[in-house]
C-alpha cells in the first residue's frame, strides 16, 4: 500500500474555498481506480492546516491520479491560494495491524 500525507496553509481570504476544494478533491479521488482511502481535516491543534490522508493500492494507481488534470489543477490551486507550497509524503506501508492488536 502507498501512504501519502500531505498539508496546505489556509489564508482567511481563501479558507473556505480551500476547504471546498479539499472536500472535493478528495471526494473525486476516492472514485480513481487503486484508491482506498482520500480525506481531508481541518488540523485541531493547527486550525489554518489543511491535512490530507491518502491510501493507494499502488505505485502505478499513485502516478495515475497525479497524472490527471483535475489534480494537477487542484495543486496550482492551493498553491495560488496558499500562502506557502503544500507538502506532501509518500511512504511504502505495510498495514501490521493483527501484528500488533492481535
Amino acid at each position: 500500500m502507498i501512504l501519502i500525507t500531505g498539508h496546505v496553509i489556509l489564508t482567511p481570504e481563501h479558507r473556505e474555498r480551500m476547504i471546498a476544494l479539499g472536500a472535493e478533491h478528495s471526494a473525486r479521488s476516492r472514485s480513481e481506480p487503486g484508491c482506498l482511502a482520500h480525506n481531508c481535516h481541518i488540523d485541531v491543534e493547527t486550525p489554518d492546516r489543511l491535512t490530507f490522508v491518502e491510501e493507494w493500492e499502488s505505485v502505478d494507481a499513485v502516478r495515475a491520479h497525479f497524472a490527471l488534470p483535475a489534480a494537477r489543477a487542484f495543486v496550482a490551486d492551493m498553491r495560488a491560494f496558499s500562502p506557502q507550497p503544500p507538502a506532501i509524503r509518500i511512504y511504502a506501508a505495510e498495514d501490521i495491524t493483527a501484528k500488533l492488536m492481535g
